[in-house]
This record gives structure tokens, sequence and C-alpha cells, in this order.
């Protein structure tokens, strides 16, 4: 009997060894775990419970937060392992997140996430054509941006991976999250502030009498290069690419098997028509 979705649990393709980190901990050794296993959310725990997680989106959000008990999003949505991954591909649709904790009496058993569905629509053999589920408003960038420039954009934009064009409008590259956090350094600098001794009540008090005390204090941030993004696309390589007529299963193992989260959708002209992102293919099973 051939597999169904709902007939696939969490427990099948879900991963056991996690990485995590503890409270207390700090933003460095999260940072660490992202680019040292290439994955997008680190869960957090206390006593073996979960109490939270810390996404690659906060991290790049936050620069300045060295604290993981501030960065961590708490009481994340959580999911069981007898539970198929149908309704593990519901509750991330519905609340817009990449990864579910997986939790059994109250501790951390493993982890899904986009990823891991993909894997499992890979192997389900649907030849339903991508144009079904092809997202809309693609935020692209030239080639010449700067990488700082793109990690803002994609911030404003809420937007995971963007395109990169030539002038010509020409496909050479995708940019995603996971390249800004490998490309991303920390900073530590000195900033200084005035304080002033002088009462605001005061209308008569004149600024240059004031009493005032410079106050230093160090600063570490994680700052993004100004390097532009077409050096992603040397270091990454050339896209691999989809067009409109590609079935949901071909690009599910074109994803699993590039480590890939999506696609962009080209003409035979390599002209860009949208972006397939994997959360797209998670609707065909939905």
């Amino acid at each position: 009997m051939a597999d169904t979705p709902e007939s696939i649990t969490v427990e099948e393709v879900m991963v056991r060894d996690v990485a995590s980190a503890e409270l207390p901990g700090s933003r460095d050794e999260v940072l660490e775990i992202l680019k040292t296993k290439h994955i997008s959310g680190v869960p957090i725990v206390k006593n073996n419970e979960l109490v939270g997680i810390v996404t690659r989106t906060d991290l790049l959000k936050n620069p300045e937060e060295e604290q993981i008990a501030i960065l961590m999003t708490r009481n994340p949505i959580t999911i069981t392992p007898d539970s198929s991954i149908v309704e593990a591909a519901r509750l991330i649709l519905k609340n817009n997140i990449r990864r579910l904790p997986v939790v059994e009496d109250h501790s951390l058993a493993g982890l899904i996430t986009i990823a891991d569905i993909v894997g499992a629509i890979a192997r389900l053999n649907i030849k339903t054509p991508i144009s079904e589920y092809i997202g809309n408003n693609v935020i692209s960038v030239w080639s010449e941006t700067p990488l700082s420039v793109v990690g803002a954009i994609m911030e404003l934009a809420d937007v995971k991976a963007v395109p990169i064009l030539d002038t010509a409008l020409m496909l050479v590259g995708v940019a995603a999250d996971k390249d800004l956090i490998s490309a991303s350094i920390i900073e530590d600098k000195t900033e200084m502030t005035d304080m002033s001794a002088g009462s605001d009540d005061d209308a008569w008090t004149w600024e240059s009498l004031r009493d005032t005390m410079s106050l230093y204090y160090s600063v570490s941030k994680i700052q993004l290069p100004d390097s532009p993004v077409k050096e992603i696309v040397r270091l990454t390589g050339e896209p691999e690419t989809a067009a409109l007529s590609s079935e949901v299963s071909d690009c599910a193992r074109k994803m699993r098997r590039n480590k890939i989260d999506q696609l962009p959708v080209i003409s035979s002209t390599r002209k860009l028509l949208g972006l397939l992102r994997d959360k797209d293919l998670l609707k065909a099973i939905v």
C-alpha cells in the first residue's frame, strides 16, 4: 500500500538528535550552532524542558542583543510524535513558522521542519504542477546591492530568500537568510553617551553650564559586510530552478537533494517568473 500524507507520522520524519541551547546562555552560542549545523532555529531548554526557540531571523532582527532569554520566542507551538505530517503542515502554515519542536511528556523529543515534510512529499509522487502553489509578490535584488542592504530588505519584506538579478534582469542566483548568517561577523565596539547633571525642569539652566559626564559602554553586534550580494553567487554557484509545469514531488526532491528552501521559477530565456518556496509545497498535502 502506497504512503499517503495522513499515514506518515511526525515521528517517522522528525530529527531526533536536536542541537539545542540551555538557559542561561549567550547569542554567540546560538550563532555558532546555526553556522556549524546549517539549521534555521535552535530550541532552548531549561532543566530538560522546552522553554523557547531562537531563529536566524531573531538574530538578524536584534543584532545587538546577546541574551538568549530576550531573543527567544517563549512557549513555542509544539506537536506530538504520533501526529501526522498533515497536522504538522497545517500548524506551520497557520502560524507562519518553519519548525515545530516535538514534545513528549514536556521534554524535547525532536524537531520537525518544513524540510523534513518536503522530504516526505518527495516520496509521495504528487504530480500536480507547481503553478497551482507558487507564491506571489517576489522580492528580488540587483547583483551589486550590498549584503547589509539585502539583509535590511529581507527584514522589511519579511522574506527568507531573494532572487538576484543582473542588469539585464536575468536570474544569476539566490540569497537566503542562511547565506547572510554565514557571511555575518560579530563586531565589538565602544560607544559613548553624555549624561547631564542639570535639571530639565529648570528653563533657565544654560546647557554650557551644566555638569556633564561621558559614559562609555561596549556594544557587541552582528554585522553584515558591505560586499555586493553577487559574492554569494560566487560561493553557492548556479541556482537550481524550476518551470511552471514542474511537478510538486519533483521539486520537493530537488529541494531535498540540494538542501535548499526555494526554487526560482524561470522561463525558457531565464527570465524570473516567480519563486517556489518550500512552504508552498506544504499546500499540496493540506
